[in-house]
Formats: C-alpha cells, structure tokens, sequence
C-alpha cells in the first residue's frame, strides 16, 4: 500500500502513550482506588453493591481485587433506570451538574441514557484527539464527520475531537449520500470518518455518479461502529478504493473511546490511562492470558456523572500488552473486536462469528459490496435445532459468474472456517444498504 497517501509515522499527542507497563500499572492502581472510594460513597448502585457483598471500598487495594466484584451488565443498568426512572442509581454527580446525555439506540430494548459531566467531556474530546493525531490528522485538515447525530454517541464526540486538534469540521451525517460526494470534492475534505460499510458504499456510489475516490484529498478514513476496521480484507477494500489509509476504531455508549489503530495498524491501542481492561472467559468470568479470545470487561478510571465498574461490553477481543512498533505501550486488540459473543454461531460444533464470514467474503472478487448471513430452518437440524451449515446472501458484480461465485465460496469458508455453507448470489443493489451500521446477521424462527 506503498501509494496511499500521507503514510504517518510515530507521533504522540500524550505523553501517557509511551508510559512503561510498571508506570502505567502504578497509574491505574492509584486511579481505581480513588474511583471505587467515590462509587462506593456516591452511586447508590454501587454501594448498595458493596453492602450486599459485605465490601468496604478501601478493601480493594489493588487491580487484581476487582475479580471479587460481581460484573455490571446491561440488564442491571436497564433495571435500575426501570426501578428509578428516568434517571436510575449510578449518577455519581448531582444532576444539576450534568452537561450531556445521550442515549442507547434502542434496536433491541429501551432507549437508556449515560451522562457526561464538563469534566467528562473534555476527557472524550481529548481521547478522540489522541487518535486522530496518531492517524496523521492535523491542523488544517478537513474533516468530515460521517458517523450519525440522531441520538448516536459518535458524531459529536468525533465533532469535538476533531475540533480539540485543530482541524476544521463538516457535520455531515450519515444521510444524502450523493451530496456527501459532491461537498467532499467540492471543499477538498481530507479526512472521512464512518462506519466501514458505510464507507464502502460512498466510494462504490462515488464511482456510479463519475468521482474516482482515489482522486479526492482524503488520506485517511477512521471507522467505527461494526466490525470492519479490523477485518484485514475488509480495510484493503477500503484502502484501495479510497487511496487512503484506513484505521479502526473502538468505542461505545457507555465508554466512548476505548482503543484506536496507530500507524502500523496492528489493532487498536486501548486507552489503558482512561479504561482498567480485563479479557475474560465467557463462560466461567475468569481472566485469559493474552492472545486467547474473551470477553472484554471495562472499568472507568476517572469518569464523574455515571463510571461503571467490571462492565460487560460483550465484546469479544484478543489482548496483547506486548510494545508496539509504533512505540507506544498500551495494550493493542489483535484484530479489532472479533465479534458480540452473543453473536457468535455454533455450527456442527464450530464456533463462528460473523467477522470471519465478513473476511473470506470480502477476499473474493467479483462480489458486491454487501453480504448478508441468515440463520433459518434450512439450516437447523429439525430435531435439535442446532446448526448445520449457514446460508449466505452476496451479490454478483455485472459480468461476474454466479455458479463459478457460488462454488469458490462454498470451497473458501469449508476449507479456511470449516462450516458448510448454502450460498445464494443476488443482483448487485439487492441487499439493503446502511448509512449507519449495517444489519448482516439475520436470525429467524
């Protein structure tokens, strides 16, 4: 990828990023004991918690202590805000001192709120700096912000990370495709930030309308919001049709920014200095050793209005706290998050999740730009009603060989995942396209 432009080199925009393990260790754990002290006094969630588990706060004296406290998932937060509406039990600040809420999508359950003191603001506006100057970002750049508004987290703490750095912002949203087109050649836009299919889909619709992307100013694009990013044939699509470079990018509601690819682009650097990371069986809770997949479990370390402690992202990672080549310590997630481990399929006995579909998908040419998998009764044992293969849904380019399609997938995902597959190749354009992030996994009755 010689050609892509700006290629960026070892800049720091912190100097906690080049921190040793020791000096970053003695941070956390001077951190995390200041944070359980005041959510054991302020969260009412918290220390209804520790009076349940007969813990005084100042027991915890150490990171390693945290595995005696229970994990805090999505159903106690959602609990507590049906228990104690609209606001809930884990505010640590009074109200009045709230500068920001923002809320769950709401795709599978109630919308719920997090909160953001000024404090925490600024935190967020800083971290999104960090890895945007780690991108090549700099002042004078155009940015233009493709992530969502409507009651999504990651347009404006992207606005305001952007801004913090010194680069001049266009909030543009995900809507009216062919416009973003038009203004980014139009203003010489630089740098593009979105979801990854969303991405794809901009470039693919740029060349229908006559724009060659690889002709625009944009050197790098950061995206976020699904797996993508870290899928390494999805980013050479990106890369490739862009001519730029392409960095993942690791965030959340309840966490905001949580890790970001550097220049080497080896997995995104966990903001170890903001979060206390832990990697986790999702069976049994107990740690894993690095370069074994788990269940990633967050704790805040300095977040005012609403910190949460052991919180289980569900988020499926690969740990390696090894020193990067590009000079920085905090630990990387090998590959990006590998996928939701509620998401993740069993076939035949095969843990699978879709982000390794997405690889071997994205590998073959003559495949549109979209892809869908969906679990039904074709595929489930009538008894048992487990799987026994998965059906997937590609389409075809214009001039592609559907039958040859349908046999070098079918051989690809059998020989490299060792699932049997039902592939069906559609016209290109037949698959739903997202502006915002993209529904690829399908399950029904």
């Amino acid at each position: 990828m010689s050609a892509l432009r700006r290629p960026v080199g070892p800049v720091f925009w912190d100097s906690c990023e080049t921190w040793s393990r020791d000096e970053l260790a003695a941070h956390q754990a001077a951190s995390l004991t200041r944070q359980l002290a005041r959510v054991g006094r302020d969260s009412a969630f918290y220390r209804r918690r520790f009076a349940e588990l007969g813990l005084d706060p100042r027991d915890l004296r150490a990171p390693e202590d945290l595995a005696r406290l229970p994990f805090t998932r999505k159903a106690d937060y959602s609990r507590s805000i049906a228990e104690s509406p609209p606001w809930g039990d884990f505010l640590c600040i009074p109200r009045e001192r709230l500068a920001r809420i923002h809320f769950s999508s709401g795709t599978t359950a109630t919308p719920v709120p997090q909160f953001w003191s000024q404090a925490d603001l600024e935190r967020w506006a800083d971290l999104y700096a960090r890895y945007a100057y780690a991108q090549g970002v700099r002042p004078g750049d155009l940015f233009q912000c493709l992530f969502t508004y409507t009651w999504f987290v990651g347009g404006l703490g992207a606005t305001a990370g952007y801004q913090r750095l010194g680069a001049t912002v266009i909030p543009a949203g995900s809507q009216e495709t062919e416009r973003q087109i038009r203004t980014l050649f139009e203003f010489g836009t630089t740098v593009l930030c979105g979801t990854p299919s969303f991405m794809v889909h901009l470039g693919e619709t740029a060349r229908g309308m006559g724009f060659d992307p690889a002709a625009s100013k944009v050197h790098s694009i950061t995206v976020g919001g699904e797996p993508g990013g870290g899928i390494s044939a999805t980013r050479r699509r990106i890369e490739e049709l862009w001519g730029a470079r392409c960095y993942d990018a690791y965030g959340s509601l309840e966490f905001q920014t949580i890790g970001f690819d550097c220049p080497d682009q080896s997995g995104p650097h966990v903001a170890e200095d903001f979060v206390y990371a832990e990697v986790v069986d999702p069976d049994s809770g107990e740690p894993v050793p690095d370069g074994t997949p788990g269940v990633l479990v967050l704790t805040h370390l300095d977040k005012e209005a609403g910190p949460l402690v052991r919180w289980w992202t569900g988020d499926v990672v690969c740990r390696d706290s090894a020193p990067c080549a590009c000079g920085r310590r905090h630990a990387r997630l090998l590959g990006g998050v590998r996928g939701r481990a509620d998401d993740m399929l069993v076939v035949r006995g095969i843990n699978l999740f879709p982000s390794a579909v997405e690889q071997v998908v994205r590998e073959q040419p003559g495949l549109g730009g979209e892809y869908r998998i969906v679990v039904d009764g074709s595929v489930r044992n009538a008894d048992t009603g487990l799987l026994n293969a998965i059906r997937l849904q590609v389409e075809a380019e214009p001039g592609s060989d559907p039958a040859r399609l349908v046999a070098v997938l079918e051989d690809a995902l059998k020989e490299r995942l060792r699932v049997r597959a039902r592939v069906e190749v559609l016209p290109l354009g037949s698959l739903p396209r997202e502006t915002h992030k993209a529904r690829r996994l399908v399950v029904e009755p």
